[in-house]
């Protein structure tokens, strides 16, 4: 059975995927993240979640900002 912070952590992924239309949503999963990162995912889900749309760059930035929390 999965935690209530893995459970978190899926959900703000899966939204973070959905709000940047990311093609490749598989790659990132909730078990690439330690449960240690869930305040930096959560200020990074808060942030984008406010936008309204991004540039390029800050797409590119999002997508580096997951891949660094990574475990």
């Amino acid at each position: 059975m999965s935690s209530p912070n893995t459970e978190t952590l899926t959900q703000m992924i899966e939204e973070i995927s959905q709000k940047l239309n990311m093609l490749n949503v598989g790659v990132i999963k909730a078990e690439d993240f330690s449960d240690e990162k869930i305040e930096d995912l959560t200020y990074l889900h808060r942030m984008v979640m406010k936008k309204e749309s991004f540039s390029p760059s800050e797409m590119q930035a999002i997508a580096q900002e997951l891949a660094s929390l990574r475990k």
